[in-house]
Parts: structure tokens; C-alpha cells; sequence
């Protein structure tokens, strides 16, 4: 027995040494990072022909009614007069779907740089912000207004970059393209319309660079740094309706349980069974980066993952919020509606949930399971809307490793790291043509300035305008 035991406690040690020895390991991998060359550039002017675009009530709206097609063409209109040097030596092509695509001819044939963003912008609730959405009022050293984050900043920074550089007679080696839709928040075909352009052009592609993440402090658990998360994918998404019927009827003697009922077990029972954990290719890469700056506590769950992945599991379940997205398909219940009487039974009880998928899943599986754990033939499924998980781009390529050296030289100390993207963009659609798509804002936000984006007070500090032309100087003069 004395033997058993020695050998239990000898298999122990040796476990705990593979685990600690693995963690002590688990150290930043070394970099050779350039000095940053100074960018001179109006600043200024740069932040005035950002509140201009600003200034543009280019609101999309699912009903095309609704939507105001003279503010979106006083914006086109104004692009020649912002940026007179893009007008005179890009060609530019028009798409159905308010699409723009500005070609800036390189010195030979290659492969492309395409820096995406969009022109459209959410509705705004005027009455509730400090400033008028649309003024543009630049106040103690903020530019306030819808866009200003999502996305005219960017728009703003690959254009005024652009012509900051033609003004200087820079021309790139290969060809840059700049790519913007005007319908990229009703999930319009601006962007497809663009891509299908690549395609039957058959125009090679090095990177396409759209929103994403950005330069964040405080993403991962114990590291202090600031981060750069660059989406390398994006998870996909189904909006889902659940509806039961019933002959109705009045509310004073219901049955066991009513339709509003049912639906209400539903929910109870997806919410109690969270979908499988994967952790996908962009999840891992970011654990393999962050977590070699984090404290030892965390250097030893995440470099011993084939150990405590189980444990990952349990916390991010509990935990919910970005690090359970980051590893599961998650489902998240937004609407129900029933009767509208307060005594009346509904004939039709409806809730939709509204589901982003890990790439490890797809639509047609994701519906299955939660066909499967819902166990009511009474609850019918039907997809509302939906798209697969998007591809996933490399990191082992040049086009990355120009984004990544861009941000190094914007900003300093900062690391850079793959990531996946739990919301869904333009960008998406670039994954038939090509394998190095990426998905980062140029900018380096605050917890306080993310929340805002879709919300009440958008804005942008005149600091962070230049920080993100600075970033578009240097990527496009690798180009």
C-alpha cells in the first residue's frame, strides 16, 4: 500500500512541475519593434473634415422610406472638398447600396490594400444628448456627434491619411483601394456589391482592414497593458422567433400553461443549458498572446488549458460577458409579446432570441440543439434572419504583420493580438475572395467611450483623430 501511495504522490509532484515549469515558460514572446517615425500632418483639419462628415444625417433605416437620401449625397458631395487630392487621383465607382470604392492606382501590379468602413449611421435619440447628434460641436477637446466612433472616424482617417501622402507625391507600390458603404447597418448590399466587384475582376487581395476592435485597456484578466485586438473572424448570427399557439380565450380559467407560459420553460431551459464550449483559432491566439502578460495565477490556467479547460468552462458559463462569447455560441432573449389585453389568453405567443454562433457551429446545427433542448413540439422554430460564422483570416502573412507594425509605431508598449469578433460588420463578406481580412478601429477607446457607440453621447476625443491618421500614414505608406 506504502508503494501505491509513493507512486500516487510521485505522479502528483510530476504533475504539478509539468504544470508550474509550463507556466514559468509561458512568458511574451520577443519582438523586434521599430522606432516610430514622427507623423506631421494638420491635425486640425483633420478633426474639422471629421465633424463635416459628422455633420451628415446619413441615418439607414430597414424602411427605405424613412431614410433621407439627400443627407447621403450631401456627404459624397463633400468628399472632393475634404479630401481634393483623393478626388483628383483616385477613380471612383459607385454601387447600389450608397457604395463607394476610390481606386488609387499603385506603381505596378500586385496584390491590393482595401481599408473598408462605413458612411451610414444609427438613428439617434436627439432629446436625450448633451449636444445635438448631428452638430458636430467640438467642446473641450471632444467632438461630439452620431459616426464619430462608428464609423466616420475611420472614413475620416483612410482619406485624410490618403491625401496627406498624395500631397507629398506619394504613390503606393500596388494598389489601394478604399471601400465604404452607405448601408452597413441594415445589413445592406453595398459591401457585397463591392466584394462581387473582386471577383469577377479577379483583383488579388494582400489585406482588407474594416472596424473591429480597437486599443483597449483591461480586456483580459491581470494584464494591465493596453491591448490592440484585430479580429481575425467574426461569429456568425441567427435571429430567432419562437411562437406557440392556442384558441385564445379569456384569462380566468387558463390551463396549466398558457402559450406566454411555454415560451417562458423555453427560455428557462436554453438559458440552463448553454451551448458546448470551442475554443476557435482567434479565441486560442488571443489566450496564447494576453495571457503570457497576465499573473502567474492566470499564466498557469491558460498555458495549461488541456488541464483546466474544464474550469475555463465553469467560470466563463458563470460569468457570462465577453469571455463566455469568446468560447461558445451564446443565445440571449430579447423580445416576447403576447396578448394585448391584460384578460385576454393570446391565440399567438411569440419571444425571439438573438443568437451569435461560434465558428465551431453552424445555423442549421444551432437550431437543431435548440429544437432539442426546448422539448415542446407546441414551440415552433423559425429563423428570422441569419449568416454563418465568417472565415477565419491568417496571422502568418504580411498583410498582418503591416497592421500589427502600424500599431506598434501608433502606439508604443501596446500589444497587439488576434481576437474574436462577437459582433457582425462588412467584413464578413470579404471572406470569399480572400483569407487576410481584419477587423480593427484604429483608435484607442475607453471603457466610457465604447458604450456610447450605438448610444446616447457618441463621441471622440480630437486626440484620438490623430492617433488614427497616424495609423492610416503608416499603413498605407507600406503599401
Amino acid at each position: 500500500m506504502i508503494y501505491v501511495l509513493i507512486a500516487l504522490l510521485s505522479l502528483f509532484v510530476l504533475f504539478l512541475a509539468v504544470i508550474l515549469i509550463r507556466a514559468a515558460l509561458f512568458r511574451p514572446k520577443k519582438l523586434v519593434v521599430a522606432e516610430p517615425t514622427p507623423c506631421d500632418f494638420d491635425r486640425e483639419a483633420a478633426a474639422s473634415a471629421l465633424r463635416e462628415l459628422v455633420r451628415c444625417r446619413t441615418v439607414s433605416r430597414y424602411r427605405a422610406e424613412e431614410e433621407d437620401d439627400g443627407e447621403f449625397e450631401r456627404l459624397v458631395a463633400l468628399l472632393p472638398t475634404l479630401y481634393p487630392s483623393v478626388a483628383a487621383h483616385c477613380t471612383l465607382t459607385r454601387f447600389p447600396g450608397r457604395a463607394l470604392l476610390y481606386r488609387w492606382e499603385g506603381r505596378e501590379r500586385g496584390p491590393a490594400t482595401v481599408l473598408m468602413s462605413h458612411y451610414d449611421v444609427v438613428p439617434a435619440d436627439e432629446g436625450t444628448w448633451h449636444h445635438p447628434p448631428f452638430d458636430g460641436v467640438m467642446e473641450n477637446g471632444v467632438l461630439w456627434g452620431r459616426g464619430t466612433l462608428d464609423t466616420k472616424a475611420t472614413m475620416n482617417a483612410a482619406l485624410f491619411a490618403a491625401n496627406t501622402l498624395m500631397e507629398r507625391g506619394f504613390v503606393p507600390e500596388h494598389d489601394v483601394y478604399f471601400a465604404f458603404s452607405g448601408s452597413e447597418e441594415v445589413n445592406g448590399e453595398g459591401a457585397p456589391n463591392i466584394v462581387e466587384h473582386f471577383r469577377t475582376e479577379g483583383i488579388e487581395v494582400a489585406l482588407v482592414l474594416d472596424e473591429g476592435g480597437a486599443v483597449v485597456h483591461n480586456v483580459f484578466p491581470g494584464v494591465t497593458t493596453p491591448a490592440a485586438m484585430i479580429g481575425t473572424a467574426e461569429k456568425g448570427m441567427i435571429d430567432l422567433e419562437y411562437r406557440v399557439r392556442s384558441s385564445g380565450g379569456h384569462a380566468s380559467a387558463p390551463k396549466p400553461h398558457t402559450p406566454i407560459g411555454e415560451l417562458a420553460l423555453a427560455c428557462a431551459a436554453i438559458e440552463a443549458k448553454p451551448m458546448k464550449m470551442h475554443i476557435p483559432k482567434p479565441t486560442g491566439e488571443m489566450f496564447d498572446t494576453l495571457a503570457r502578460h497576465s499573473t502567474f495565477l492566470y499564466r498557469v490556467i491558460f498555458a495549461n488549458l488541456w488541464c483546466f479547460s474544464p474550469v475555463l468552462n465553469l467560470l466563463a458559463k458563470r460569468s457570462g460577458g465577453e469571455i463566455n462569447a469568446m468560447v461558445r455560441t451564446t443565445v440571449a432573449f430579447t423580445r416576447m409579446q403576447g396578448s394585448n389585453a391584460n384578460n385576454v389568453l393570446p391565440a399567438t405567443a411569440t419571444m425571439v432570441s438573438n443568437i451569435r454562433l461560434n465558428p465551431a457551429d453552424t445555423v442549421d446545427g444551432t437550431i437543431a440543439y435548440l429544437r432539442k433542448t426546448v422539448d415542446n413540439d407546441r414551440v415552433e422554430l423559425r429563423p428570422l434572419g441569419s449568416n454563418e460564422p465568417s472565415r477565419i483570416s491568417r496571422v502568418d502573412c504580411e498583410g498582418w504583420e503591416r497592421i500589427a507594425a502600424a500599431v506598434r509605431s501608433t502606439w508604443p508598449g501596446t500589444i497587439v493580438t488576434p481576437y474574436l469578433m462577437v459582433q457582425c460588420s462588412d467584413s464578413r463578406h470579404w471572406g470569399v475572395i480572400s483569407d487576410r481580412v481584419y477587423r480593427f478601429s484604429a483608435m484607442d477607446l475607453t471603457a466610457e467611450d465604447r458604450r456610447t457607440i450605438h448610444g446616447v453621447n457618441e463621441r471622440i476625443r480630437l486626440e484620438v483623430i490623430g492617433r488614427s491618421v497616424e495609423f492610416y500614414l503608416r499603413l498605407i505608406g507600406t503599401c
